[in-house]
Order: structure tokens, then C-alpha cells, then sequence
């Protein structure tokens, strides 16, 4: 009986491989010999070693939800919290900032952010650090120049297909519309970027960066009416953010320019030129 039992032990241990890739348990099957063995050393209870095996899965399993939704999100690179350089941007608080990363109070309202301030000002930087915080919490992003949604939008109008290609973005619990004011009315019909914000208000949030106050998003819709019923949705439920700050590109530039001559003086020094 003794013999038959461990027979059985073996064959079900040499098929345990196959079996953890039929669950779709790809780091269990990974771990699991390092654990039994390290289980057997140690006498851990088959309790233990299960819930360890099962923690670690999970966690690895969430892991790479978050790299899949990264790669959905398309942010920008490096353009993380930590990179912010908030010294230079006096008008955020960093645990305001922070506060508002953990999507807590206003993503499951349909909230809005609203970042406004000249070229360079650093809203693009600040709203890609929201993305990332926020897909590392486990919230679904999507980074996208507006004109290039608004093109697909209305894309989709001509085709007759808008309704669900914007209820396809009802998957993303945040849309991140960056550079909003470079949508023009002359360039095509934009009441669809109207019908976007119409149908995620109150429901699904957005974060709009503009480098021009709510007065001249005239420029943006078909018309007055328009503009004033897409200002209302998005204003409604907001936190805004001003930051009329001096160029981060400028300042940049400038700084690499003052560095140049000392740089070649000190060559110089040091050979004696």
C-alpha cells in the first residue's frame, strides 16, 4: 500500500509542470522546487508552503498586469513623480500632488484635473506622473494627444461608429487629453471631442493639460454654446492646477549654456592653455 501511495506521489510530481501551465500558474511552476525543498529542510506546515506559493503568484501575477497596462497607458517614459522637479514648480504641493496620484476621492466620481500654463511649464511632465502613479495602483490610463483622439473620433463619426468607439474608452478610468488648445476648429469637425466629454461626465475621469485659459477655447469647439457646456462638464467636480512658471526647456537650455564655458575653461586651465 506504502509503495503504491508513493508511486503515485511521483507520477503526480513529475506531471506537477504541466498541471501549474494548465492552471496558468507560471510562477508557482517557476518556484514551486525551490519551495518544496526549502518546506521539506525546514518542516513548514503544507499550509504555509501553499499560502506562500499562492502570495507569490498574486504578486507576480499583479506585476505584470501593471507592465501590460503601462504599455496600454503610452505615457512618456522617465516622466514619473519622482522625476518632478517640485522646487521649481512652487504653486504644487507634493502632498497635494501625491494625494491625488493614489486616485482615492475623485477617479470612481468621474473627477477631472485640469492642468493649465504656458509651453514648457511642465503639464505634460505632471500629468504623465499622474498616469504612472496611478496605473501602479491598479487604475487602467490612456495618454494621448488630443488632436490625434480627436482625429480617431472623427473617424469614427464617418464611419458611423462613434458612439462605441467612445464607449470603448470607458475602459480607461482616466483619459489624459494633453495639449487640448492645438486642436483647432478649422481644421475639422470637433464636436466629437464635445461628445467625448459629455459622455465620460460624472462618470469616467479626465485630465486635460491647454497652454490657454477656458476663454479661448473658443478656438477649440464649433461654437460659443459649445465651448460653454464643455467648460461647465470639465470645471464641475475639478481640481485645477496653474502653473505659470518660466519655460522648463528655457531654463534648461540656458543652464546647459552656462555650464559650456566653464567646462572648456577648466579644460583649458588643466592643460595648460
Amino acid at each position: 500500500m506504502n509503495d503504491n501511495i508513493s508511486d503515485t506521489i511521483k507520477v503526480d510530481t513529475a506531471r506537477l509542470p504541466l498541471l501549474l501551465n494548465e492552471l496558468r500558474l507560471p510562477t508557482i511552476a517557476a518556484l514551486w522546487p525551490d519551495f518544496t525543498n526549502r518546506a521539506d529542510r525546514e518542516g513548514w506546515p503544507a499550509a504555509r508552503l501553499l499560502a506562500t506559493l499562492a502570495e507569490l503568484e498574486l504578486a507576480e501575477r499583479s506585476q505584470r498586469r501593471i507592465q501590460r497596462h503601462l504599455t496600454e497607458a503610452r505615457l512618456p517614459p522617465d516622466k514619473t513623480l519622482d522625476s518632478i522637479d517640485f522646487a521649481a514648480l512652487p504653486m504644487l504641493s507634493r502632498a497635494h500632488v501625491t494625494a491625488l496620484a493614489s486616485g482615492d476621492g475623485w477617479i470612481s466620481t468621474g473627477g477631472t484635473i485640469l492642468l493649465f500654463g504656458p509651453s514648457g511649464s511642465g503639464k505634460t511632465h505632471l500629468a504623465a506622473a499622474f498616469g504612472h502613479t496611478l496605473v501602479e495602483n491598479g487604475y487602467r490610463v490612456l495618454f494621448t494627444r488630443t488632436t490625434d483622439l480627436v482625429q480617431r473620433l472623427q473617424q469614427a463619426r464617418q464611419t458611423l461608429t462613434l458612439e462605441s468607439a467612445i464607449e470603448k474608452l470607458d475602459k480607461y478610468h482616466l483619459l489624459i487629453l494633453d495639449d487640448l488648445c492645438y486642436v483647432r476648429k478649422d481644421q475639422a469637425e470637433t464636436s466629437v471631442l464635445f461628445e467625448l466629454i459629455a459622455a465620460r461626465y460624472e462618470r469616467r475621469s479626465l485630465m486635460v493639460t491647454a497652454n490657454h485659459p477656458f476663454g479661448e477655447w473658443t478656438s477649440v469647439f464649433p461654437d460659443a454654446a459649445m465651448t460653454l457646456a464643455a467648460v461647465d462638464r470639465l470645471v464641475h467636480h475639478s481640481t485645477i492646477f496653474e502653473m505659470n512658471v518660466e519655460s522648463y526647456r528655457r531654463r534648461a537650455a540656458i543652464a546647459r549654456t552656462t555650464r559650456k564655458p566653464k567646462a572648456l575653461s577648466d579644460t583649458k586651465r588643466d592643460t595648460g592653455e
